[in-house]
Formats: structure tokens, C-alpha cells, sequence
């Protein structure tokens, strides 16, 4: 019997900046580690003390980006992701915040802070695929990604944003 999912939550941090331009929030974890120098949204395991998955993603946003939890007005609870290669369920929730004056990465767990233009992520050449090896997988794959500048966002993080890019554009919910 396989191994239960572990439990995670994210937020996914949305913004308005001077111009008025619609951004996400995102990181790029720090080096080492399963998931480490890849781009994802501030989050991680549940706690024992985490009261809801919600907790977890404050909490978690809290200590990786200094993210407070006051400037935090949850906008849906997205679907439930689960990883395709770590064994992780992960509760998306999309979130339009205040951004503070300055982030505050935990350099052990965020190796930088990313705000990324909404319309940056809708063009044409931002989507792309690679091919991708796992140990568990029997063969490479090829993997669809989005072009972060020099980086790409792929996997969950990937699969969360892609069908929310639209919709915030959109204006489905007030940034």
C-alpha cells in the first residue's frame, strides 16, 4: 500500500503594483533539498499545530517571506493538487495581499522573492515544455513549463497558476 500523501498548503499571492499591473507572488527555494532552486509559491508541510490548511499557508508564508497574515485577504480556496513525483497534496490558496515594503526571505528555505507580472505569464513565449527525469518515473517526460525570466515554473506550482492566469486577467476576482 502506497504511502499517504504528506499535507501541504500554499498561498498564492496576488497583487496590484504602482502601475496598476496585476503580479504574483513567487519564490525560488534555496539551493538543496528535493525541491531545492526551484520556483513555487510560499507554503509548505502542515504542523501539528496548524489548525486548517489556511493556517499552514499563513503560517508558512509568515516564515518563509515575512509575509504577515493581516495583510491577507484569502479571494478562493483553489483545488487540491497533488505532486507527481514527492508524494505531496497540496492546498492552493489564492490570496490578494498587501505587499510590504520589503520581503523578509528566510535564507534557509527562499533564495529570492519573485514578483511576476500576470501579463508577462499570458504571453506566447512563456510557455514552454522540457524533458524531465525522475527516478520514478520509466522514462523521461516532457514537462510544460512557464518561462520566469532566466527560470521556469513547472510541476504543481505549474498547475495551480496556468488556470489562474486567465481568470485574473480576466478580473474574475478583485486584485
Amino acid at each position: 500500500m502506497p504511502d499517504a500523501p504528506r499535507q501541504a498548503a500554499v498561498l498564492v499571492p496576488v497583487f496590484r503594483d504602482a502601475a496598476g499591473d496585476p503580479r504574483v507572488v513567487l519564490v525560488r527555494r534555496a539551493e538543496g533539498g528535493v525541491h531545492g532552486g526551484q520556483l513555487a509559491f510560499p507554503g509548505g508541510m502542515r504542523e501539528p499545530g496548524d489548525v486548517s490548511a489556511l493556517d499552514a499557508a499563513l503560517r508558512e508564508a509568515h516564515e518563509e517571506i515575512g509575509l504577515e497574515p493581516a495583510a491577507v485577504e484569502v479571494l478562493a480556496t483553489l483545488p487540491i493538487f497533488e505532486t507527481l513525483t514527492t508524494g505531496y497534496r497540496i492546498e492552493p490558496f489564492l490570496a490578494r495581499i498587501a505587499r510590504p515594503a520589503a520581503w523578509r526571505p528566510a535564507p534557509a528555505e527562499v533564495a529570492e522573492v519573485l514578483e511576476v507580472r500576470l501579463a508577462d505569464l499570458a504571453r506566447p513565449e512563456a510557455h514552454g515544455e522540457t524533458l524531465k527525469s525522475f527516478s520514478d518515473w520509466p522514462e523521461p517526460r516532457r514537462v510544460p513549463f512557464l518561462r520566469v525570466g532566466p527560470l521556469e515554473l513547472w510541476g504543481a506550482s505549474y498547475r495551480i497558476l496556468l488556470p489562474l492566469v486567465p481568470r485574473l486577467l480576466a478580473g474574475e476576482w478583485e486584485i
